[in-house]
């Protein structure tokens, strides 16, 4: 879903004229924004919400070489989505990782590989005597 996709959807949930709907849509990002700017989170009840957080500075470690590498400090956007959210997300999914899991998109054959020689292979061992 993109902008344009939001924007028919609000014209057609609020009845109203597409100039009307850019002007809610554009209205609401630049509130988000200007909000998560100076600092304010903004929750959103059922979906959650925008922060940004400030990172120290720090030492990492370049993995190539082992050297120490100087990391300076930053602020990072976050959107941390509410239990409603997360819980509608894996829902749709099916449940839990093992229903997407790496055998899940494999096709099975319908009879298992014959060997040559047609006999199967006995896997217990043979007595010495």
């Amino acid at each position: 879903m993109n902008k344009v996709d939001l924007v028919r959807s609000a014209m057609e949930r609020l009845e109203i004229a597409r100039r009307d709907a850019v002007a809610l849509v554009d209205g609401i990002f630049e509130d988000i924004q200007s909000a998560v700017v100076t600092g304010e989170a903004v929750k959103i009840p059922g979906f959650g919400q925008f922060k940004v957080r400030d990172r120290a500075a720090r030492i990492a470690r370049n993995p190539a070489t082992g050297e120490p590498v100087k990391v300076p400090a930053k602020r990072v956007f976050k959107f941390l989505p509410a239990k409603a959210l997360k819980e509608a997300v894996m829902s749709k999914r099916g449940g839990g990782r093992k229903a997407a899991g790496k055998t899940a998109g494999r096709k099975k054959s319908a009879a298992p590989a014959a060997r040559k020689g047609g006999a199967k292979k006995s896997t217990a061992r043979k007595k010495k005597r």
